[in-house]
């Protein structure tokens, strides 16, 4: 028999594959054009459909009809993304492997005779492959450039932490950056684990979903001083990490509290002949303590030396942060970050619940004296009066915006800059009134002593998406055109970088109010006007269709039919019922990790994420009550939020494809360096491989996101741990080559730090991974560095 008549079952089975490709292709492609969506889809389904009908029929120009869809798809792909190798894969990843199936002898060989038309395919196939390898070359979405190493004489600052790492970023300044350059670029390679200290401290079955171990420890003198995510305090020998003691605050907690984490602790140190705030001589015990706020509203003031606590401060070493509040629900207000210290004034805040209810605990920020733990001043952003304090007439303002993040003081100035976030209802805000609208997601400069406002810069107007202030602001003596400014640096979920000078919040780097999208909900309104700085990682243009991602061309198919049925306008369009695409989304290019400066070189290293989130409005109905009943939180900040008390609750989730990855094309985290002269983003490279989020270790270095920041060292290093896969990585500064890494053992959602100890530069993680996040969780406190005489 005539090999061209007789059964092929591998080419039968091929042509039906690309028959089924060619049919779901098509019928997504129509979806996708009554969208407003690419014509590509249906295009290309049609066809596959008659080339694999042709294949069915044995029919040579099949491959030619093959050839044709697969240069199509070259020359589209070509157009919408460029060669830019990540986006085209998904493109291709189906079709150009079908290609080299129907090219092979035993499956080809059923078809009639047609060299031209199997060298037809050939050649589509051949190109297919020359462009993504061209494309693998050479990333078009990095920045590639060199940071000039300056050089100039270090601050104060810098100086103090040359050695310890006295505060939660390094100092108050929270910089997040090392004197110390032992452990340089030419070595870095050879850094080895020191020692290891395990907490003991992992989920129970009342934990919330948000168990985190997000801290960054601090060491002061000799020991390291850290907690875990119930709160437990460990001190630790910095030289060994042996335990020296431990204090446990028996923090209540539940499954629906929100958060179940701690940042770090504080510390301070009484200096000779120090008064408190009232002038009384300070007290002689605990002339060293530790700081420790708790997620049932608790703080804590520990003596440094001995573990216990501090019976002079408040009740018995501890003041209960809920006093002054009208609701005092356990779990509704958390102490998830370590306060700010000052000479003389304790500045605290904490984290109120989200988008629960619109009477909940009030945000307000409290300055208590160090030592007794009185109530020196408060400042309730909600309140006509921000400085009214509490009496037996008077609570604070519920849902008054709250800071749950790490402040910056300068004392000199006499300041502390306070990043304020929203009112719980953060997707709707038609019954805010003016008091709660003027410091919402505002960056609030306080004085110290007082706590009166100094002055404000609000990062965005009425904030419907939870833009808040996510990160510890970043203190720097930048050169300009007029000489050196004290200016601050404030990193924004919008992923604007604002550069204010710090004496009066007047932009160093232009900041123009810029028309965004209107339309709000039903009761609602937006804000005409957003500020967008000049130094930002926000995207430059607003996303399109050619913007999703997936991991074959099917489920990018699918991320562009939900695209295209979101409402999105760009930056800022307001949520609704219909669901709106939020980018940057809800975890913001920036979180609370911040970013990472080199005062004496004049840099800075971030590392900024996207993620798009879609926000959905839920309007009232029988199964979606106006006021609480019965049910409790869901311990979580994803999902469906009820935002009682307000027309709508809202449903909040990242934008995934129906396998799960973000719709949106990689990279979803960088690190990048940024030229403090000129605010100029000099190199961007992306970080991360998917390896601990597939089935297969599949080390593909996509950049992913990342919860935790950067630290830089005077060695020329940076080093990060927060990515979604479990490594430590070390940057050159200079250009953002990597010079080394490490397998952790569980997810490093954590910032590092650096100190010195016996000559010795170490470089300290805690790797306890993060609930929320997904990544591994585990107990780990690491410290690296070089081997013994290694230089």
């Amino acid at each position: 028999m005539d090999p061209t008549t007789r059964k092929r079952p591998l080419l039968i089975a091929a042509a039906a594959i690309t028959i089924l490709l060619g049919l779901l292709s098509a019928a997504g492609g129509i979806w996708l054009l009554s969208l407003g969506g690419s014509a590509y889809y249906l295009l290309a389904g049609l066809g596959l459909i008659v080339s694999g009908v042709l294949l069915w029929r044995r029919r040579h120009e099949g491959l030619l009809v093959y050839a044709v869809v697969l240069v199509g798809t070259l020359a589209w792909a070509l157009f919408e993304v460029g060669f830019d190798f990540w986006s085209l894969v998904p493109r291709g990843d189906l079709l150009a492997p079908l290609g080299v199936l129907l090219l092979l002898p035993f499956v080809s060989r059923g078809l009639t005779p047609s060299r031209f038309s199997r060298l037809a395919l050939g050649g589509a196939v051949g190109l297919a492959g020359l462009v993504l390898a061209v494309s693998l070359v050479h990333d078009s979405r990095a920045i590639h450039g060199t940071l000039a190493m300056n050089t100039r004489a270090g601050t104060p600052e810098e100086a103090k932490a040359a050695t310890d790492w006295p505060a939660y970023g390094g100092t108050g300044w929270g910089t997040r950056a090392s004197a110390l350059d032992q452990i340089n670029t030419h070595n870095v390679g050879k850094l080895k684990l020191a020692w290891e200290f395990r907490t003991g401290d992992m989920p129970g079955a009342d934990d919330p979903g948000e168990f985190t171990n997000e801290a960054t420890p601090i060491k002061v003198g000799h020991t390291v001083y850290t907690c875990s995510a119930h709160q437990i305090v460990f001190a630790l020998d910095a030289a060994t990490g042996k335990e020296r003691w431990r204090f446990d605050p028996h923090s209540a907690h539940n499954p629906t509290f929100q958060h179940l984490t701690c940042r770090g602790v504080a510390y301070h140190a009484t200096p000779a002949d120090a008064l408190t705030a009232d002038g009384q001589p300070a007290p002689a015990d605990c002339q060293h303590r530790i700081f420790l706020p708790t997620n049932d509203g608790r703080m804590f003031a520990l003596d440094a030396d001995k573990g216990r606590v501090c019976e002079g401060f408040g009740e018995h070493g501890q003041i209960d942060l809920k006093t002054g509040s009208e609701v005092k629900t356990p779990g509704f207000y958390e102490g998830t970050s370590p306060p700010t210290v000052t000479d003389k004034v304790l500045v605290v805040g904490g984290a109120v619940i989200d988008n629960y209810a619109r009477k909940v605990p009030s945000g307000v920020i409290r300055g208590f004296d160090i030592y007794s733990g009185k109530l020196l001043w408060a400042f309730d952003a909600g309140n006509p009066d921000p400085n009214e304090m509490p009496s037996d007439t008077h609570h604070f303002t519920a849902g008054s915006p709250n800071s749950w993040i790490v402040s910056a003081v300068d004392e000199k100035l006499g300041l502390v800059y306070v990043p304020l976030g929203t009112g719980s209802d953060d997707q709707w805000g038609g019954e805010r009134d003016a008091n709660e609208e003027r410091y919402d997601s505002a960056l609030v400069a306080l004085d110290i002593a007082t706590g009166k406002l100094r002055w404000s810069f609000q990062n965005v107007h009425h904030d419907l998406w939870d833009m808040d202030m996510p990160s510890q602001p970043s203190l720097a003596d930048v050169t300009t055109a007029n000489g050196v400014v004290p200016a601050i640096y404030v990193p924004a979920k919008t992923g604007n970088i604002f550069v204010l000078d710090r004496r009066d919040g007047r932009p160093i780097v232009p900041a123009p109010e810029t028309p965004v999208p209107s339309g709000a909900a039903p009761g609602d309104h937006t804000a005409p006007t957003q500020p967008f700085s000049a130094l930002s990682f926000r995207p430059r243009q607003k996303l399109t269709g050619a913007d999703m991602w997936g991991g074959t061309m099917l489920d990018q198919l699918a991320c562009r039919i939900k695209f295209h049925s979101l409402r999105y306008d760009g930056p800022f369009t307001p949520p609704s019922t219909q669901g709106t695409l939020v980018y940057p989304g809800d975890l913001g290019m920036f979180e609370w990790g911040g970013i990472a400066i080199d005062q004496t070189r004049q840099i800075a290293i971030a590392n900024p994420i996207s993620i798009p989130f879609v926000s959905t409005l839920i309007p009232r109905g029988p199964n979606n009550p106006a006021q609480p009943d019965k049910s409790k939180p869901t311990g979580s900040e994803s999902g469906v939020q009820p935002m009682f008390g307000v027309p709508f609750g809202v449903r909040l989730s990242p934008l995934l494809s129906p396998v799960g990855i973000p719709c949106m094309a990689p990279p979803w985290g960088n690190m990048a360096a940024i030229d403090l002269k000129t605010h100029r983003i000099v190199w961007e490279h992306r970080v991360g491989t998917i390896r601990d989020e597939t089935p297969l270790p599949l080390p593909l270095a996509l950049g992913v996101p990342m919860l935790g920041g950067p630290i830089v060292t005077s060695g020329g290093v940076a080093f990060i741990t927060g990515t979604m896969d479990y490594f430590i990585r070390a940057f050159d500064v200079s250009n953002g080559k990597l010079l080394w890494s490490d397998r952790l053992p569980a997810g490093g959602q954590a910032t590092p730090m650096s100190y010195e100890e016996n000559g010795r530069q170490f470089i300290v993680t805690v790797d306890g991974g993060h609930g929320s996040f997904g990544t591994k969780l585990g107990d780990y406190i690491r410290a690296y560095a070089l081997p013994e005489g290694t230089r």
